[in-house]
């Protein structure tokens, strides 16, 4: 399954994977787990910095400081893949 953002990419995730970082409580571990799955690290490694920066943005949660940080932007949006997925989005 997909997950499309708007700002020009996509991560493609199993239900199962979707599932599994998407579920009440701290998903933090499971998302890092993922990022272990050489299919998914290789997807995330194409992601420009500049565009996962802005599409986190766009969600307000985030300020510039923790926006400065590629590595945790890279689990964070993999986390609001998950969870596009597993709602159906």
């Amino acid at each position: 399954m997909w997950a499309s953002f708007s700002h020009g990419f996509e991560l493609k995730l199993s239900m199962r994977q979707a599932q599994s970082c998407s579920h009440p409580g701290p998903c933090d571990a499971d998302v890092a787990a993922l990022r272990l799955v050489p299919a998914i690290r290789r997807q995330l490694d194409k992601l420009a910095p500049d565009k996962v920066r802005a599409e986190l943005r766009d969600h307000g949660a985030w300020d510039e400081a923790e926006l400065a940080d590629h590595e945790m932007n890279l689990s964070r949006i993999l986390w609001i893949a998950a969870c596009n997925i597993a709602e159906g989005e």
